[in-house]
């Protein structure tokens, strides 16, 4: 499976499998520019910080250059995820076709993704010349330099694209593939004036069809998207093909998703200096003696852990190798384990900083301060839920041999933990009390979570540190070419009309607001199993949200449902993407893991439902 995203689904790569990938060589460089990009984004977020709140003098144009050095890093880190195969795109059905197949639909896919490339490259070229005549208010320069950057990154991705095609596929499979999508595009074509009258046929032609098709041939969900709006845009409408590098470009630079990089920076961090697993000991020795303890202990490190690294992968690593072995032999299940550790992970994404609200606050307007306030709430509830189950799973625990910790192990373990556990509490005080904004908090907590790590924890290397930033690029990347053309996709829906009828439909519902509601949440848990939680958000919040505002639903509230309803979604099996990673992490095979998990994910909707029918637990502490 290969993994990317927001919310952080990647796993590392080996120096060595690294340096054997098609195009590592030439992509040197473009890491290197990426690493030093993502430092000068950090340094004029932190530069605008001081100016701002200690000298009072604030510096007009670091937002512009900040945006752009932002978007070249998005799309270079993008390049780098073609690179490593980290972009995220669903495996099980493709691992589900005989061996004879499977091969040439690989090759299928790696020849959609260059055939989504390089229908994007002129129009960008075009959007880069007409950008030459704007110019920016505070740096006074034309806005192509950084339109720029879509060009290069698209140019890179396609050569990268195309090597791993040339490299990893047969000459038959590739001629074939190449054929298959000229033939598909020239039909279409000729097609065209046939499906201009169709009306909101083409949205389930192309919109749906064609994006459901890709994902299941295992093209990265980004270029899904990007595969549907543009055989959408091209053989059903007359609109040019240059509005939609518009709206990708607008979908990846929203000011607010500059935090999107240093929050993951903030998880590979926590990753390297230990400082997640500093809390799960504090928490083990504290909560350890108790029946169900080590459970609780897991749930609660989860939480606590998340308000830090803003990753579900990031904290299931951390946590699963410091408490399996104990849970293992006081008797729990290694499937039990899994199930309680993909949805206790589910539980903890509300939990600033979450990347997936954060994206949520820039598509749909919504307070990030609030979203934060209301995101801790809302995980105590689900971690509430899942503890009582819990408790109830443990009446035979074995605990022989277990003494509740002494104090003063407690009290040295507190000590050791204590400054990594300021962090989410700082992170949401200084967003939520309306201090300082998402990003730059984000800025402060990875300046802090460094200098921490270094004096108390055990430093970083500069090499490990540089590895680090690449991979920050990489998955930043990733995340911010789905959330561009998910964008794209959702402005394309949004113009048909359809969102409008969809609109008149929803209100008209029998029940009212809680019959969308219900609706939502069905919605949400099936795209959170087979989109994950970023392109969910982006292409369904422009359509869900004003129809949610026209019954009267509180925004924040709405977000905690749909946000938590996704989290479910992608821990569910058979296709839930969390819910492999969690096994991967625990060395657990699905089946087996499948058979236990769905206790507590019923645990995790009557939560659910809970939130969904009480505003109040999202909304009391605004």
């Amino acid at each position: 499976m290969a993994a990317a995203n927001n919310d952080s689904l990647v796993l590392e790569t080996p120096a060595e499998v690294v340096d054997a990938r098609p195009g590592s060589r030439l992509m040197r460089p473009v890491e290197f520019v990426s690493a030093v990009l993502l430092v000068v984004v950090i340094g004029l977020l932190l530069t605008g910080v001081v100016s701002r709140y200690v000298l009072s003098l604030p510096i007009v144009w670091i937002d512009e250059a900040a945006s752009i050095s932002f978007l070249w890093l998005a799309m270079l880190g993008s390049a780098i995820a073609i690179d490593r195969n980290e972009h995220l795109r669903l495996t099980l059905f493709l691992g589900l076709l005989p061996e004879r197949y499977r091969a040439f639909v690989g090759t299928l896919a790696l020849v959609i993704v260059a055939t989504v490339i390089l229908a994007l490259i002129m129009p960008a070229v075009e959007y880069v010349q007409e950008e030459w005549f704007v110019t920016s208010a505070a740096l006074n320069i034309p806005m192509s330099y950084r339109a720029s950057a879509l060009v290069v990154g698209l140019v890179l991705m396609f050569v990268l694209a195309v090597g791993h095609a040339v490299r990893e596929s047969t000459l038959p499979h590739l001629a074939a593939a190449v054929v298959l999508v000229a033939a598909l595009g020239l039909v279409g074509w000729l097609l065209s004036p046939f499906f201009l009258s169709l009306g909101y046929l083409n949205i389930l032609i192309f919109l749906v069809l064609v994006v459901a098709l890709c994902l299941l041939a295992g093209v990265p969900i980004a270029f899904c998207f990007g595969m549907g709006t543009i055989a959408f845009i091209l053989f059903s409408t007359h609109v040019p093909v240059i509005v939609l590098i518009g709206r990708i470009d607008e979908g990846m630079s929203s000011l607010i998703l500059l935090s999107v990089p240093i929050f993951v920076l903030l998880g590979c961090v926590l990753d390297a200096t230990g400082m997640g697993k500093a809390i799960v000991e504090f928490m083990a020795s504290l909560l350890g003696h108790v029946k169900a303890g080590m459970s609780y202990v897991l749930l609660g490190s989860l939480f606590l852990v998340s308000g830090i690294s803003g990753s579900k992968v990031s904290d299931m690593a951390t946590v699963a190798p410091a408490l399996f072995p104990e849970m293992k032999r006081r008797g729990h299940k290694p499937s039990e384990m899994i199930a309680l550790l993909a949805t206790g992970a589910a539980m903890a994404d509300t939990v600033p900083p979450s990347i997936v609200l954060i994206v949520l606050g820039s598509v749909a307007g919504v307070s990030i301060a609030g979203l934060f306030t209301s995101g801790f709430v809302i995980a105590m509830v689900l971690l509430v839920v899942l503890a009582v189950l819990a408790r109830i799973k443990a009446a035979r625990e074995n605990m022989e041999g277990v003494r509740r910790a002494p104090l003063g192990v407690v009290v040295k373990t507190l000590v050791i933990a204590a400054p990594a556990l300021v962090l989410p509490f700082l992170i949401r005080g200084a967003v939520g009390g309306g201090i300082a904004t998402a990003t730059e908090v984000s800025t402060i907590a990875v300046l802090y979570a460094i200098v921490i790590g270094i004096v108390l924890y055990g430093g970083i290397g500069l090499r490990k540190f540089y590895d680090m930033l690449v991979e920050t690029a990489a998955l930043s990347g990733a995340i911010l070419l789905i959330l561009g053309t998910a964008s794209a996709m959702a402005w394309s829906l949004t113009q048909t009309g359809f969102a409008n009828q969809l609109a008149t439909y929803m209100t008209d519902l029998p029940g009212g607001w809680f019959s969308f509601m219900l609706v939502s949440i069905v919605v949400f848990l099936v795209l959170g199993c087979v989109l994950e939680g970023l392109p969910a958000i982006v292409l369904m919040a422009p359509i869900m949200f004003p129809i949610a505002a026209r019954l009267g639903i509180n925004d924040i509230h709405y977000s905690m449902v749909i946000v938590t309803a996704m989290n479910i979604g992608l821990m569910a099996p058979p296709i839930g993407i969390g819910f492999y990673i969690a096994c991967k992490i625990g060395g657990v095979s699905p089946d087996e893991a499948m058979k236990a998990i769905w206790p507590y994910l019923g645990a995790l909707i009557v939560g659910l439902l809970l939130i969904a029918a009480i505003p109040a637990l999202s909304t009391a502490y605004l």
